[in-house]
């Protein structure tokens, strides 16, 4: 018998073309299902895309490899159906008395057919709305259930004009597909089947007669914070013919330790449903004093609740439940009066938005919570606070959002307008946006119910780059207008009152709790008006980011440059005609033109240079020999440019900006522009330049003025610290050293220190290196450390490549901790090399609480001095003094790389605390690494570095 709840239905699926199959869906459903994976049958892929499936049956070759997306048939082309999939699978639910049955589609795309066990059902037409289909009369007696699905593409698929464009010839956007479907700056090539299939969650409900549905979370404070209430508002609809009593139960817990949580609340409300009827109730507030907080990354901690309500009806017991983990935060968004910027307020504070534009996780949609909790967590490792959903993308999924309130990151979500795709383009596209706005509008709505509880949700905005057609427009701000005591206070006097002065309890609303913006490029966005004043997207000059004139408004939501992955991705992605570098001409004026091969270019490669403005970065270091040689210095570049580019903006909170959104964070495909981290799951150096200059408390150089800063994002006062600032030559001697004063670095503020003179000083080299660290008097402990390499004007980095031939001596200690297929491993590394200048600075390692293993064997000339405690210590032997330049580690699969496997070895994704870290003479560094491994296979942990190439360490 069944059991109340909810069951995913995510295996055993088939499919099948729908020209192939020569029965219908009653058929299928009762006298000749398919009895397997034999043609026209194939395996599917539930929750996916039917490209999707075919990818995983290897019907298609890889779109993401090389150039084989242009082998694989357009739908423009082939026709709709040629996309059109049944897809089928069996499950078994057999009912007791008064229970009911509901059939869930979280999301499909566009439009379906549902049989049941002969009896049929209509998926209406959207890609963002969900379906739910009460089954309870049409189950089998015996248990045993036939479900087939037929699913259709969208109606205006669309086609690419031959002069391309964004958007292609806009059509596919007439019924508010997402438009990088087809051609984008974003995704930048098309996905042929427009992402027709079952692409989101399929699941059975099994409840009693009556079913919960949609609760509203909401979180209000008075008195500072101190005093707080949790309102909720539940859907309740009695399936029953006859009158339910009811018991509606709301348990609140608070997590204080691992296996260890407080019961905050435990209350129940009797209340009396009528038959056939839907009720919405309001339960009565709950109060909460000084309630743990949730803050966004690098305010504090983001402290969530379990929430869980159910309804027990009389005479049956439990009917249904539902559950949640809640943040108690109140996010504000206006107008900066000092900017104009928009700016953002989480719990009274004041927050410098650094955050980048999401796209989506993956162009088949092949979206898992795995994948997911790697990407969120790899955005809040780069001490990011914000993600931006583009407006040609996703309305994000649930399990994306648990993952940014677990992890910190504030989420600007906007709907599917696009000014690609709206208004613009060749052929001009049709200005009132998509043909019904209807169900523009119910898509709209029940994407709000779907994301409204989630503590990340900052922003709802209703378009990129173009407002929504006016109705649109104004239907959204009346779904999304603010509730009372979610106003600033420059919007409502009132705000911040007594709850009992409101008339209107805030779940009531559909939202009420967060602001709605238009359009990304109006109201405290980009120059607020709507004009085109985002980017740019190329490379810059690293100091231009610190000057005046670079951008002149408050909020910029897409700024964007290089993004080239590390070598071993090239090769993974690419066939050998793939792995060739650009070709450098030079100029008549003196720049040099990149031109890559026609598998970058298809790849949408940005270049290195910008002719007439930026000379090629990659050439400053020497012209690349290959590609591992290409790609490293893509690396040197990758990690200036987008650690200046944040210290640039940082340079100038509040002053002349409220925050950035770099365009963009990822790529959903095997892209070569913009990203921090490739399709694999591997991180470029960019990502470690991004972590850097995003830290919370930081010190760096303004690069235009050479002053040296401390840059105090939180709330609280710095004060007994001082900056230690030494010069490194490279034959490893420091020519400049100081330490300034104590200093009082005030809350949220950029301070000026001390101007950085030693470029100007007699003597100075042309190529040197800076290192800086905020310290404690106190306990010399580090907050922060940065570290630059620079070089003087009208010169470049060409000196650095014979620097690769210096063996500078390290000591490495490594310490391993397994548990299960997860692996946390210490890594410190020490530059044996003398230093009689800098102070003795500690910056604490992480604190390691794991069952610990040993680390079993070495390799490539490593000699352990000692072992002890499941710790080994290695020394590498290096006559030379300097600074070990560039390391970074990176993990394979031990096996594959003893037999020198032509394939990647690489085990992806592994989360690194920093890497592409450089250490001067006598500075050491501990990296705390995890990651997880298949079955079977034994990680060998890589360290490599510009004058330090290719050590590894085997770890059972």
């Amino acid at each position: 018998m069944a059991t109340v709840g909810k069951t995913k239905l995510e295996s055993g699926w088939l499919a099948a073309r729908s020209t192939e199959v020569e029965v219908t869906g009653v058929q299928l459903t009762t006298t000749t299902p398919p009895s397997g994976p034999s043609a026209p049958w194939m395996e599917a892929a539930v929750p996916g895309t039917v490209l999707g499936t075919l990818l995983k049956n290897k019907l298609v070759p890889d779109p993401f490899y090389g150039l084989n997306n242009e082998a694989i048939l357009d739908i423009a082309d082939s026709g709709s159906e040629y996309y059109t999939f049944w897809f089928f699978t069996a499950f078994e639910a057999k009912l007791k008395e008064n229970q009911h049955a509901t059939l869930n589609f979280r999301a499909i795309n566009y439009s379906g057919e549902v049989y049941l066990n002969g009896h049929k059902r209509i998926l209406e037409k959207g890609m963002f709305r969900r379906h739910s289909l009460d089954i309870t009369d049409i189950l089998n007696s015996d248990g045993k259930n036939l479900l087939a699905v037929l699913i259709y593409p969208p109606d205006h698929p669309g086609t690419i004009p031959p002069q391309g464009g964004q958007g292609g010839d806009h059509e596919v956007y007439a019924i508010f597909n997402r438009n990088f479907t087809i051609l984008s700056d974003t995704i930048e090539f098309p996905i042929w089947d427009r992402n027709t299939g079952i692409w989101d969650e399929v699941s059975l409900s099994i409840t009693g007669p009556v079913k919960l549905a949609d609760p509203h979370l909401v979180s209000s404070f008075f008195d500072n914070y101190k005093r707080s209430y949790l309102h909720t508002t539940v859907d309740l609809e009695n399936k029953s013919s006859w009158r339910a009593e009811c018991s509606l139960t709301i348990q609140v817990t608070a997590g204080l330790a691992e296996d260890v949580f407080l019961l905050e609340h435990l209350q129940s409300y009797e209340l009396s449903i009528p038959p056939g009827s839907l009720v919405h109730y309001t339960l009565p507030p709950l109060f909460f004093y000084k309630p743990n907080l949730w803050w966004p990354n690098g305010m504090g901690k983001q402290s969530l609740y379990s929430i869980e309500i159910s309804v027990d009806v009389k005479g049956f017991g439990e009917s249904d439940s539902w559950s949640h983990q809640f943040g108690f935060r109140k996010i504000e968004s206006t107008i900066d009066k000092a900017t104009g910027g928009r700016l953002f307020r989480v719990n009274g504070q004041r927050i410098f938005i650094r955050g980048g534009n999401w796209i989506l996780s993956d162009g088949l949609l092949r979206l898992s919570a795995k994948r997911y909790m790697a990407d969120i967590k790899f955005h809040a490792d780069m001490n990011f606070n914000m993600l931006r959903c583009w407006g040609g993308g996703l309305a994000e999924r649930p399990e994306f959002y648990h993952y940014c309130d677990v992890y910190g990151l504030l989420v600007w979500q906007e709907f599917w307008i696009t000014g690609d795709c709206d208004g613009r383009g060749i052929p001009v596209s049709n200005p009132n946006g998509p043909l019904d706005h209807d169900l523009f509008l119910f898509c709209a709505q029940d994407t709000i119910k779907l994301l409204r509880n989630h503590a990340s949700l900052a922003l709802w905005v209703g378009g990129n780059e173009q407002t929504p057609p006016k109705d649109i427009n104004t239907t959204l701000m009346n779904y999304l207008k603010l509730h009372p005591l979610f106003k600033s206070n420059e919007e409502n006097s009132v705000a911040g009152e007594d709850l009992s002065q409101e008339s209107t309890d805030p779940s009531q609303y559909l939202d009420g709790t967060r602001s709605y913006v238009q359009a990304s490029m109006w109201d405290g966005f980009a120059d607020g008006k709507g004009d085109f004043t985002d980017g740019p997207y190329e490379i810059q000059n690293p100091e231009d980011f610190f000057k005046d004139d670079f951008y002149q408004y408050g909020f910029n939501p897409e700024v964007g440059s290089v993004g080239m992955p590390v070598a071993a991705t090239i090769r993974a992605t690419m066939p050998p005609e793939g792995w060739q570098i650009p070709l450098f001409r030079k100029l008549s004026n003196g720049y040099i033109e990149e031109i890559p091969n026609p598998i970058w270019k298809y790849h949408k490669y940005i270049p290195y240079s910008n002719p007439g403005k930026v000379h090629d970065q990659i050439e400053s270091y020497g012209h690349p020999k290959n590609l591992d040689d290409f790609c490293e210095k893509a690396q040197l570049v990758n990690y200036v440019q987008y650690k200046a580019l944040l210290e640039g903006w940082t340079s100038r909170m509040w002053t002349k900006y409220t925050g950035v959104n770099i365009w963009k964070t990822q790529n959903p495909w095997t892209g070569l522009r913009g990203q921090f981290y490739d399709h694999l799951h591997d991180q470029t150096a960019g990502f470690y330049g991004c972590r850097s200059a995003s830290e919370p408390i930081h010190a760096q150089l303004n690069l235009a003025t050479y002053y040296i800063e401390v840059v105090n994002t939180t709330s609280d006062e710095l004060s007994d610290v001082s900056v230690e600032a030494s010069v490194w030559d490279l034959d490893g001697k420091c020519p400049y050293y100081n330490v300034t004063d104590k200093l009082f670095i005030p809350s949220k503020k950029v301070f000026p220190v001390v101007e950085m003179k030693y470029p100007t000083s007699k003597n100075a080299k042309p190529v040197y290196f800076l290192l800086l660290k905020l310290f404690r008097l106190s306990d010399t402990s580090i907050i922060s450390r940065n570290f630059y390499w620079l070089h003087q004007p009208d010169t470049n980095y060409n000196i650095l490549e014979p620097y690769r031939a210096k063996k500078v001596p390290l000591k490495i200690t490594s310490q391993t901790f397994i548990t299960g297929s997860s692996y946390k491993i210490q890594m410190s590394v020490l530059n044996i090399t003398k230093n009689s200048n800098s102070l003795d600075l500690v910056k604490e390692p992480e604190a390691a609480r794991f069952k610990s293993g040993v680390l079993s064997r070495i390799f490539s000339g490593l000699q352990v001095s000692r072992s002890e405690h499941g710790s080994r210590v290695f020394e590498v032997a290096g006559s030379d003094t300097g600074v070990a330049f560039f390391l970074h580690f990176s993990v394979h699969d031990g096996k594959a790389v003893e037999e020198a496997t032509n394939g990647d070895t690489r085990i992806l994704p592994v989360h690194y605390s920093d890497n592409y870290f450089s250490l001067v003479p006598g500075e050491s560094t501990t990296i705390n690494i995890s990651f997880e491994v298949p079955q079977g296979v034994t990680p060998r942990v890589v360290l490599q570095g510009w004058n330090y190439h290719g050590h590894g360490f085997s770890v059972c």
